[in-house]
Parts: C-alpha cells; structure tokens; sequence
C-alpha cells in the first residue's frame, strides 16, 4: 500500500475487506453501493482472462476482480474525467498499476479506444433509471451514474458485443423491471443471455436487483439460478452475502 497517494481534504478512504485493498471516494459524487460487489462476486473470470468494466465509475468493480480472481488485466472505460483521476489514484494506492488500467471515454466509442484488443470478460454496472424512470435535473455525476443521460442500456451491450471475442462473457447487474429490455437487446446483439439470478433483500421480499450473464454467439438455453437472499429475519446478513462481501463467496 502506497503512502504517497494524495488524498483530497473532501475525499475518504475506504477499506474494500479484500487483500487489504482500499478505494478512494468523494461521498458527494457517487459512491459505489452493494450492487458492484454482487457483481463482482457473480462474474466469473479465469486465470489468464482480460476484463473490460464499461462505466467503471471510481475503479470499483475493476479493483475487486483483481482482489477476487485470476485474471491477468483489469481495464476500466469511464466518461467522466473526475472519477477516471481517482481511479488511477486508487489503482496506484494499491500499487495494482501492472495489473488494472482505467481508460478516459465513451462508452459509444469502445470499439475505436479498443479496435485490437477483444476481451474476455466485460462487466458494467450501468445507470439504473432510463429517461421515464424519474426527474433528472442536472448533469452532475449522481445523475450521470444513475440516470440514462450520457449512455442507454443498447450503448452498454451494444459496447460489450463490439469488444468481446467470440465465446466472451457479458455480466451486468440491474433492476428486474428492466429485464425484458436487457434479454432483447442482448439477443438482438448476439449476447446470448445464459445465467440469471434475482437478488432479493429479504427472503419473503420481491428483488431488488438482477444479476445477467450472457456469451457472445452462445447457443439459446438459459439457467434461472436460486435467488440471491442478503438479510436474514433477524436483518443480518445470511452466510452466502456476507461471503461474497467479505469472503471468496460468488454469487
């Protein structure tokens, strides 16, 4: 862990619970929730395997996967230029510079910021909320985070189909309100949905948020996995949550 990092008065420093590893992050931009470790618990990455993180936010999802799995580099696309600077500083915190890059751009220009380079793996954690999905009234960075202003869910997938090899896996995390949005589009642009799971608060709570995985030019058949429980009635949290938070757990 690097001690020269600077770290901004109006930033903190928060511990990931994963080799040690910490992330920077200004609490009024938008920090990441719950929702980029179930995904980074839910894609699986083999040992070689390079990962591409559409809207790689503060470098979140980026940092776990290196934390959790063998792959041999982590690369992070993100728009706002802000985010992208503490990124690579929490890259560098973690001395992980040989090991994850994060990429200043667009998510609608993947393919020219990566025309030689097809992954592996590509994750995202898009913004939820399309344009009827709420009141936006500004363009800052919880709004672009949250909210369909700067990219759509077609730009997403559209932007993992370009850079996947054939056989690559695309793993997202959504809303279940957004699902048959999310099976269309990943069919009409050949990333066959194969895994689904519901991730609910409680157990006798509908969910909350959905976790897909789909393969480029795979063949129709998909698997509905046992839900995802992450509260108990007593409001801790059941032993499969709190292994993916803090263990080697997968969702």
């Amino acid at each position: 862990m690097r001690t020269d990092i600077e770290i901004n008065e109006f930033e903190r420093v928060d511990d990931l619970h994963r080799n040690g590893y910490k992330i920077i992050q200004d609490p009024k931009r938008f920090c990441f929730g719950v929702d980029a470790v179930l995904l980074s618990g839910f894609a699986r990455v083999k040992k070689g395997e390079c990962v591409l993180d559409l809207g790689t936010g503060t470098g979140i999802i980026p940092i776990l996967l290196a934390a959790k799995t063998e792959g041999t580099h982590f690369a992070g696309l993100e728009i706002q230029e802000e985010s992208v600077e503490m990124a690579r500083r929490s890259v560098a915190l973690n001395e992980l510079e040989g090991k994850i890059t994060i990429h200043h751009g667009d998510i609608k220009e993947v393919g020219s910021i990566f025309p030689k380079h097809p992954f592996d793996v590509v994750t995202s954690n898009p913004p939820y909320m399309n344009e009827g999905g709420g009141l936006v009234n500004s363009f800052d960075a919880k709004a672009i985070a949250r909210h369909e202003v700067l990219c759509s869910l077609e730009d997403v997938i559209l932007g993992a189909e370009k850079v996947l090899q054939r056989g690559g896996r695309f793993y997202m995390i959504h809303r279940p309100h957004r699902l048959t949005d999310i099976m269309v589009l990943m069919r009409q642009y050949k990333l066959e949905p194969k895994r689904v799971r519901f991730v609910h608060p409680f157990q006798d709570k509908a969910p909350t948020m959905v976790l897909v995985e789909g393969v480029k030019g795979g063949n129709p058949m998909i698997k509905v996995e046992p839900p995802l429980i992450i509260y108990s009635e007593a409001g801790k949290y059941t032993q499969e949550a709190y292994d993916i938070y803090y263990g080697e757990g997968q969702a």
